[in-house]
């Protein structure tokens, strides 16, 4: 994992918080409550979900990618990498 990849995260969760219904379907399909979330930040299985919940959603990973500047396949390379870092693939 890079921290250049928790960078990208947070950016991708700055932007799905900056929409109420992004939000809401964020905390609904992880499980996460605003507090849990808060406490967190910076976890690599937390960064990562943030970045599957985008990548899960085309329309939105290419939303974020055009609001942000930040290519989409950005996102997914910084996903995989996290993904790796807990173990989540081999």
């Amino acid at each position: 994992m890079r921290d250049d990849d928790q960078i990208l995260a947070l950016q991708a969760l700055a932007w799905i918080l900056s929409d109420e219904p992004r939000r809401e379907r964020l905390l609904g399909m992880t499980g996460l409550t605003p507090d849990a979330l808060r406490a967190s930040l910076g976890e690599p299985a937390v960064m990562g979900a943030i970045l599957q919940f985008l990548a899960g959603h085309e329309d939105d990973l290419i939303a974020c990618a055009d609001a942000t500047g930040i290519s989409a396949q950005s996102f997914g390379a910084a996903a995989r990498r996290l993904e790796q870092a807990e173990g989540w693939t081999e």
